[in-house]
This record gives structure tokens, C-alpha cells and sequence, in this order.
């Protein structure tokens, strides 16, 4: 489809990359690899003719459509959501207008049997056709689809595109781009904005997806779910893995090691030629020989070997005070701003060394539900902070707050305590900016950078509870995975705002689920969480099917109803009715008795035996939903 040859950019006094050769084909499925500033967004751009390069070419096989997926958005004013994302069908709505215009001169004019009206006829019924060929009388239902998997309501259908924040307008780009059904898609960032539910709804379309797909992306499970085929930009140059993401650092690791094996042969014998160099250039009869070693040394191509190995960074935040056992209590919690209720009646405690992560679509309020815990904006309902608690919080903006005309070594030593300061320069290596890089002003940083510098921020302050709104925004692989094996590592309580899976893996041992104005708690890990949702969202599904199940149930046992379905069941099928019939009535006295330890809660400090018996009743609970799930498929 797509062949690229002998390509290279050159770019402030060095190539960025060179002498790069890979074909895309129909079904493969791309991420580009790197380290921050490797050329993968670039290299996006040049195939999408957005940008030269300084030699070779990008040739299309064919007459390929490709789209790319930008990080500007030019949207008309005026335009609803609808409107917009209907602007994907450039073609379609071209016929659509001339039908328009053939229909509305066809009402006016009244020369029936003329030549003319008889061409208006035959070019409506050929557009007509085009039209209908083209799929014109399916759109809606595509629109429909594509916007509700990426988030939207239907509510957000009529609204104008210059209501929303860029996120969503973003979202808005990525939908067009979808729809358009091109040959090949190029996308820089596409889960930036984009919350769990609607990430994984993009990975199965993309799967399905019949074009090629070429993308940039920091979230490691979407590559690995998406990905079939994996080009690394390494040192000017690229290496092609025919393997998804997580294959792929599973590969690179071995070259790698090969690598770092010929590396070491190959100093080996730089060193031995450099021994000989200085034996025999003194000497006037071996003066040429030795000129002739050194030409050979400046021609060998030495090896490199980048270093990504994250373990080595040893962060860890500055010690805090112990707090009490409670960290947060809430009792019918709730924040509205006008009439609109975000959420409301949130009722749960927080306890010391818990790690909770915050999900749910956006708008839901997870990032409202963190500014009150930090103290930043009002709310209603009572929300109680524990004794010694010592909150540190990462905005989501943080970064736009660093002052511009300071370094970044002044900006990191102005939030150092007399304790920490001596360690600013080790954190700032750590968060990779080493050597010189520190004079650097934060003016000239890159989104990513300025996100590393406020976490390294924060680390050199003693907290005990950290409140965190996507503090993987921008941030590349190697500089999540310092980040998570920090939070890892960290004794106190964490509360994370993040729609990163990988991320969240390992990390949170509770989940709150933001959705429908309500607070939900989860014990366990987000796949475990994501496992309940997808058993949930079939539970929605079928819940019609649920109600069948319960009448055919209460028939069974009413003598005066019709036996003739009934007498078509078998006895498992009998059977299964009666296990979920006694399933929903145990779950029902379970949830009874968990209102009741969380009303005497509200009323006075609970001990750690009552607390015990409360978490098991919510395992019990879960253990029943997920017994319930079973004997349903069961069923159906």
C-alpha cells in the first residue's frame, strides 16, 4: 500500500533518521517505538505528506486514502457535533447537495416533457444510485456508533463543537477520521482524552478495522492489544519486529543483549588497534602502518546501545509523619454546579495505606471528587480529613503552573525542603534530565518534560496522602514506569485519577467508579474491575431476558398459570431457575447487612474487628454477583 525508501530527515545539524526502508501492507497493524524525540510523531508526518523529508520518498501503491489523526483541530463555528462528524463524508454529502438542488428545480419547474427536465430525471437516478452505492442511507446509524463508542450521549448529538473542551473536540477529529473508512490510518496519541470504556471500544475497532493502521502511542496495553507489527526508531535508524508490543521489548531485549555482547568484542579491539597504534608510531619504519590502523579505526562504525533500564533510578518520597488510621470519611458527599448533579449521596471511608484509583467516563466527576479531597472547591454532604494527614496533589494542568523564565534546576530547588535539597539534582537524573539539561529554561520543554519537573516536584516535599489527577499525561514508557515503581513503593495513601491500564496494573488494590451521578466502590485490581464491568454491561444487556427467566420462574410455582412452556424445561434448566432465584435473594440480605455496618459507621469510629467483618460481607457480595453471572449464561 504504502512503500517507503531510503528515507531521512535532517534536523538541527544531525539526522534525526536515516536510510529508513519498511513497506505498510493492508492488514498491518503499527506502532512506532522510541524514546522521546526519536522521530515517531515525525516520521507520521512525512507519510502523511504533512511535512518533507530531506531524502528519499514515501510512494503510494494504488490509489490509497490515507488519514491523520492531528493534534490541531480547525473546526467551522456554528456546527453541531452531528454536523461535524458528518463532514466525513465529503462525497456522500457533495451527491446529497445535488440532489437537493435537481429535487428543488424539479418542484419549480413545470416543462415536463422537455429534454431538459427529462437529463434533471435521468441525473437524479443517477445519483440516487451513487448515493445508495456509496452506503448515503447508512450514515446516520454509523455516525451514531462511532460517536457513542467514543463517549458521547445522544444529548451531545445537537450541541455545538465550540461547547466543548478540546478533548472532546479531539474525540470529535477521531470519530470523522474513523468514518471516513480510509486505506490507511496514521494516529499520534489517539487515547489522549479518551477514558477506559471508550479505549477499549477504539481497540476493537481498530482490530476490525479493514484498512492499515500506523500509530504513536504511550499507553503499552492499547499497542499491545492493537499491534501486530512493531518499527523501533533507535540511534537514526530502524529495527522492524514482526510482533505486537509486548513481544516486541521481549525481542528488542534479546538484540539487545547480542548487542551489548558485540559492543563489548568490539572495544575489545579498538583498544588492542589503539595499543598498536601508539607501539608503532614512534617507530619511522612502521610510521605508515600505524597511519593506516588509525584510518582503519576512524571508519569502524562503532556500536550503540541505548540505556533504558528503569530500575536503576531509586525514587522514593520524602518521609512524612504518620497519619491516623482513617484518611478520608464521607457521608452524602455530592457536588452539583447549577442544575446539573455530578454526583451525589457518596457515602465511604479511606484508610491509611489504601491505593485507590478514580474511573469512569469523563465528566463523571473524578476530577471534581479529587479537588474536594484537596480542599480546592465546596461541596455538599461531609467530608472529614484524618489527623496528621499531609496531602500532596498533581493537577492535571500542574505543569502550565512552572514559572517559564527559571531553569529547571531553580524551579526543582524552590519546592526542596532543607532536607530534600541536597537530593535535587539525583531526582532530576532520575526523571531523565541529567547533565546540563537542568539549565534548560522551562519555557523551551516539551509537554512531557514539564510533567516529569512537577512530579519531581512533588517528590521533594514530605506527604503522606497523595491525590493524583493523569500524571501519565505526556509522559513517555520508560517515564511511567520510574513513576509507577515510585507509587509502588510509597507507604501512604494514594488516590489516582488515570485512564492508563498498565499504569493502574499492580499499582491500586480498590477501585471508585464514577457513573450515573453515583460513587461505587470495587475491592480489587482494575483487571479485575474491567472483568465485572464487561459481566455488568451483559447483565444491562440481557436483562430483558433476566425478566423472562424470573416469570417463567414464578409460573413454575403458580398452579393456576399455563404448563405448556414449562413442560418443554428440563430438570437443570428447573434448577438453575431456582439457584438464581435463591442467589438474588442472599445477595439482597448481604447488601441489607452492609447498609447496616456503614449507618453505624457514620455514627461512631469502627473497630478493626467490625471493619473486617464489613470487607468480607463485600466479598461475599462480589463472589455472589460473579455466582449469579455464571448461572445466568448458564441459562441463557
Amino acid at each position: 500500500m504504502i512503500l517507503v525508501q531510503n528515507l531521512g530527515l535532517h534536523f538541527a545539524g544531525r539526522y534525526l533518521f536515516e536510510e529508513v526502508n519498511f513497506r505498510i501492507n493492508k492488514n498491518d497493524r503499527i506502532g512506532l517505538a522510541g524514546k522521546n524525540g526519536a522521530g515517531k510523531s515525525t516520521l507520521l508526518k512525512i507519510l502523511a505528506k504533512e511535512q518533507p523529508s530531506t531524502e528519499g520518498n514515501v510512494e503510494k501503491e494504488g490509489e490509497v486514502r490515507i488519514g491523520f489523526l492531528k493534534q490541531d483541530l480547525d473546526f467551522e463555528k456554528g456546527r453541531t457535533v452531528w454536523d461535524e462528524a458528518k463532514q466525513a463524508f465529503k462525497e456522500l454529502n457533495q451527491i446529497n447537495d445535488k440532489i437537493d438542488k435537481i429535487n428543488h428545480e424539479l418542484a419549480t419547474r413545470t416543462d415536463y416533457e422537455s429534454d431538459s427536465y427529462a437529463k434533471l430525471i435521468h441525473d437524479l437516478t443517477d445519483l440516487t444510485d451513487r448515493f445508495s452505492h456509496l452506503g448515503g442511507y447508512n450514515i446516520d446509524g454509523e455516525i451514531e456508533k462511532i460517536l457513542k463508542g467514543l463517549g458521547f450521549k445522544e444529548s451531545d448529538f445537537n450541541k455545538l463543537t465550540d461547547d466543548f473542551s478540546g478533548g472532546w473536540r479531539m474525540r470529535i477529529e477521531l470519530a470523522k477520521l474513523l468514518l471516513e473508512e480510509n486505506d490507511v490510518l496514521l494516529l499520534d496519541e489517539p487515547t489522549n482524552h479518551l477514558d477506559i470504556e471508550s479505549i477499549i471500544w477504539l481497540e476493537g475497532f481498530l482490530i476490525n478495522y479493514k484498512g492499515a493502521v500506523v500509530l504513536v502511542s504511550h499507553d503499552k496495553q492499547f499497542l499491545t492489544n492493537v499491534t501486530n507489527r512493531t518499527i523501533e526508531i533507535s540511534n537514526q535508524t530502524i529495527q522492524d519486529y514482526k510482533a505486537n508490543y509486548t513481544k516486541y521489548l521481549i525481542l528488542r531485549q534479546e538484540r539487545k543483549e547480542k548487542l551489548i555482547q558485540s559492543q563489548k568484542n568490539q572495544e575489545q579491539e579498538i583498544k588492542r588497534t589503539e595499543q598498536l597504534i601508539q607501539k608503532f608510531r614512534a617507530k619511522a619504519s612502521k610510521a605508515s602502518f600505524a597511519q593506516s590502523l588509525i584510518k582503519k579505526l576512524d571508519k569502524v562504525e562503532r556500536i550503540e546501545v541505548e540505556d533504558e533500564d528503569v530500575t536503576r533510578f531509586n525514587i522514593k518520597f520524602e518521609p512524612s509523619v504518620t497519619p491516623g488510621k482513617i484518611i478520608f470519611k464521607a457521608e452524602k458527599l455530592g457536588k452539583s454546579f447549577g442544575d446539573h448533579v455530578v454526583f451525589q449521596n457518596a457515602d465511604f471511608f479511606i484508610e491509611r495505606g489504601e491505593k485507590i484509583a478514580f474511573v469512569g467516563q469523563n465528566g463523571q466527576g473524578k476530577t471534581t471528587m479529587a479537588k474536594i479531597m484537596e480542599g480546592v472547591i465546596p461541596h455538599e454532604g461531609s467530608l472529614e480529613i484524618g489527623h496528621n494527614v499531609q496531602i500532596g496533589y498533581f493537577a492535571q494542568n500542574q505543569a502550565e503552573v512552572l514559572n517559564p523564565n527559571k531553569t529547571i534546576l531553580e524551579e526543582a530547588e524552590d519546592s526542596a525542603t532543607e532536607e530534600s535539597r541536597p537530593r535535587v539534582r539525583d531526582l532530576l537524573g532520575s526523571f531523565l534530565f541529567q547533565g546540563d539539561e537542568v539549565q534548560k529554561k522551562v519555557s523551551v520543554l516539551s509537554g512531557g518534560e514539564r510533567n516529569r519537573l512537577a512530579l519531581c516536584k512533588l517528590l521533594l516535599r514530605p506527604f503522606n496522602t497523595l491525590i493524583m489527577d493523569e500524571p501519565t499525561n505526556h509522559l513517555d514508557l520508560q517515564s511511567k514506569a520510574i513513576l509507577k515503581q515510585a507509587l509502588i513503593n510509597f507507604q501512604g495513601t494514594l488516590l489516582l485519577v488515570s485512564h492508563d491500564r498498565e499504569f493502574l496494573d499492580g499499582l491500586v488494590n480498590k477501585i471508585f467508579e464514577f457513573r450515573n451521578g453515583e460513587v461505587k466502590e470495587f475491592l480489587g485490581g482494575i483487571t479485575e474491575y474491567l472483568e465485572y464491568r464487561k459481566k455488568e454491561n451483559m447483565r444491562e444487556v440481557d436483562m430483558e431476558k433476566s425478566t423472562l427467566a424470573k416469570k417463567a420462574f414464578t409460573q413454575e410455582n403458580n398452579p393456576s398459570a399455563p404448563k405448556k412452556e414449562d413442560s418443554l424445561k428440563t430438570k437443570e434448566e428447573k434448577a438453575l431457575e431456582n439457584k438464581l432465584a435463591k442467589l438474588e435473594k442472599d445477595m439482597g440480605e448481604v447488601e441489607t447487612k452492609i447498609k447496616r455496618y456503614e449507618e453505624n459507621f457514620a455514627n461512631e469510629n469502627p473497630t478493626e474487628e467490625l471493619l473486617k467483618k464489613y470487607e468480607e460481607l463485600k466479598q461475599t457480595l462480589l463472589n455472589l454477583n460473579k455466582e449469579w453471572e455464571q448461572t445466568f449464561n448458564q441459562l441463557s
